[in-house]
């Protein structure tokens, strides 16, 4: 049976603690779902699936403390194979029943080589069960819809579902108890009555029970609505959140001195600068944006972004990572942006395949992720896949950055603030607007020489921002 492992999300981290998990034993997950929440020193986490599978058992409960590498879940192979793995329900955690079929041949799930993670299930109030009634083959639900359909003796084949694909949930069961039946849904002997509010983490509902808080009105930021501890800590007194908020801050800050010390211990940076013409990159940015709505506008730093990433694709011995056996060019460019958060501390999440990606995509992926990092809702992978990191602080009004490689990466670009300059040019001393880049570079993968070029390489780009 395949384990779900706690991953390294840095060579700073140890270990994390579970905070909550979206699934439980039997529910069938697909690539990319999010399955729980870890709290590390980087803070929390997201943590993603990266096989269709199912769930066997959890492992790490809430609030376990797990060392880098130990289990928090097992996994099987999807029900029917991973073509027959349902979504998971848009409003409702549970699992749907899918009638079993002849299971084709399905390949063993492989553990990820940077393992992420997954976890128990949303609660909801169960009440005692008694075998539901045999439904027709083609008829798909959720098991808490197919129990109370037969405590109501309703037929699930004459409910229109609004699960994937169709499936009936329990939702789409209540409401069709009082129209058909003329009467509110019966109390059952045993079981608490449903929440009148969206589903939520048990986490976060004893939370909600501690400090007496009202969640009808609150809209729920977890996989598909679901309502999650951060949703909750924003409604309870800032006094109250004050001495975990500040632990996290302490963790954070010790993380970060054990990595950049690690960093200058091990790594021979070595440091360049280059002053880089801004005179037409702010004019084409202006055009471009002239006509666009505030919403769509192309973001400075995406410029930025941009232009690294592209100069990355002809020096990759500044794109990739140095581990036991050496250095991996990597095969694809990630930018991790450095993000500075509201409670302090810093996290550069990555932002995948950004050489490829059109300036108004990649302006949007970074206001989505600068958002999600300071609310503590980024994803396991954004944090792993950088390959190199930009640090632009210009907007904080700071000239020149120079910066510490983060390992296991092998170069850092900074970015300072856009100002004018004296600037010399065919015997003529102007004025023009400049930005200073800065590298700082591993010597055991480059040398002055190529991240001169590199550096070279960005200020023309952004002298051409046509070619971005």
């Amino acid at each position: 049976m395949p384990e779900y492992l706690m991953p390294s999300l840095g060579a700073d981290m140890k270990d994390g603690r579970v905070v909550e998990w979206f699934v439980g034993p039997g529910d069938k997950v697909r690539r990319g779902d999010v399955v729980g929440v870890v709290d590390t020193a980087k803070g929390a986490i997201e943590m993603e699936i990266w096989e269709d599978a199912t769930v066997e058992e959890i492992v790490a409960p809430p609030g376990a403390k797990v060392p880098v590498g130990g289990v928090l879940l097992r996994l099987g192979e999807p029900e029917g194979g991973a073509e027959a793995a349902p979504e998971a329900e848009p409003e409702s955690p549970e699992a749907l029943e899918t009638p079993p079929g002849p299971a084709p041949e399905v390949q063993p799930l492989r553990a990820p080589v940077e393992p992420r993670a997954h976890g128990p299930p949303v609660s909801s109030a169960e009440a005692p069960i008694r075998p539901p009634a045999p439904m027709p083959s083609t008829v798909r639900a959720s098991p808490a819809a197919r129990k109370r359909a037969h405590e109501l003796g309703i037929d699930l084949a004459e409910i229109q579902g609004s699960g994937p694909d169709g499936a009936v949930v329990l939702d789409d069961v209540l409401a069709a108890a009082p129209s058909r039946h003329g009467a509110s849904t019966p109390e059952v002997v045993g079981q608490e009555p449903e929440p009148r509010y969206p589903h939520m983490t048990p986490l976060a509902r004893r939370i909600a029970e501690t400090h007496g808080l009202d969640l009808s009105s609150v809209k729920g930021t977890g996989p598909h609505g679901t309502i999650i501890r951060d949703d909750v800590e924003s409604l309870v007194p800032e006094a109250t959140q004050r001495p975990e908020s500040e632990g996290r801050q302490r963790t954070m800050r010790d993380a970060i001195a054990a990595a950049m010390a690690r960093s200058k211990r091990e790594i021979p940076h070595y440091y360049l600068e280059s002053i880089a013409d801004m005179r037409r990159a702010e004019a084409w940015l202006a055009a471009q944006n002239k006509t666009r709505p505030p919403e769509t506008r192309i973001l400075p730093v995406a410029l930025l972004l941009k232009a690294v990433a592209l100069a990355a694709r002809h020096y990759p011995e500044v794109n990739g990572h140095w581990t036991e056996d050496g250095y991996h060019p990597a095969s694809a460019v990630h930018v991790g942006l450095a993000v500075s958060l509201r409670g302090g501390g810093l996290i550069a999440p990555a932002l995948r395949d950004t050489d490829a990606r059109p300036l108004d995509e990649l302006s949007a992926a970074i206001t989505d992720v600068v958002q999600r990092a300071r609310a503590g809702r980024l994803r396991s992978s954004e944090m792993t896949e950088a390959t190199l990191t930009v640090s632009s602080l210009g907007e904080r009004g700071v000239e020149t950055v120079i910066g510490v490689i983060y390992p296991p990466q092998v170069a850092l670009v900074g970015f300072g603030r856009v100002v004018e300059r004296p600037w010399a040019e065919d015997g003529l001393l102007g004025v023009r607007r400049t930005v200073s880049i800065t590298l700082a570079g591993d010597h055991r993968v480059s040398d002055g020489h190529r991240g001169g070029l590199f550096l070279r390489r960005i200020a023309h780009l952004l002298a051409h921002p046509e070619e971005l």
